[in-house]
C-alpha cells in the first residue's frame, strides 16, 4: 500500500506549553486557521486517546477524526477514514533554544489515496501551511499579551 505524505514545520517564538495548549484546543482552531471552518468535539475534558471530533474545512468533505496516540505536552496523532482513504494527522511540539517548533503532517493511504493526492494534494499542503502559520501567530500573540 502506498502512502501520500504532506508535512510542514514552523518555528514559534513561544514556549512549548503555549503551542501545545493551542494545538490541543481543537475547537479553537477555526479562530486560528482559515483552513478550518468548524470543529465539534464529541467528548469533554482534555484531549486523550479515543477523543473524537467532527472537522469541517473549506472545499473538503466533513471528517470525523479520532485520537490514536498522545504524549501530553509533546504530540498527538489522530485518524480519519472516508471513501477508501485513511488519513493520519500528526501534531508534534518540540522545544527549541528560544521557543518551539511545530511539525504538522498528513499521511494518507488506501485504494483512492493517489486520486485524492491528484485532486486535493495542493489544497492539503496549503491548509497545513495555513494551520502552522495560524498556530505561530496565535502563540506569539499570546506570549506578547502576557
Amino acid at each position: 500500500m502506498s502512502w501520500m505524505d504532506y508535512a510542514t514545520s514552523v518555528t514559534i517564538n513561544a514556549p512549548p506549553e503555549t503551542v501545545w495548549g493551542l494545538t490541543t484546543d481543537i475547537e479553537g482552531w477555526p479562530r486560528i486557521a482559515s483552513s478550518v471552518t468548524a470543529v465539534r468535539r464529541l467528548d469533554d475534558g482534555a484531549l486523550q486517546v479515543g477523543s473524537q471530533a467532527d472537522v469541517e474545512q473549506p472545499r473538503l468533505r466533513p471528517a470525523r477524526w479520532q485520537v490514536t496516540a498522545l504524549e501530553p505536552g509533546r504530540m498527538f496523532v489522530w485518524e480519519s477514514t472516508s471513501g477508501g482513504v485513511t488519513s493520519i494527522g500528526e501534531h508534534i511540539v518540540t522545544p527549541t533554544g528560544s521557543g518551539s517548533r511545530l511539525d504538522l503532517r498528513i499521511r494518507q493511504s488506501g485504494r483512492l489515496a493517489g486520486l485524492v493526492a491528484a485532486l486535493y494534494g495542493r489544497r492539503i499542503r496549503r491548509y497545513l501551511h495555513l494551520e502552522a502559520e495560524g498556530f505561530r501567530k496565535a502563540a506569539e500573540a499570546a506570549v506578547g499579551a502576557d
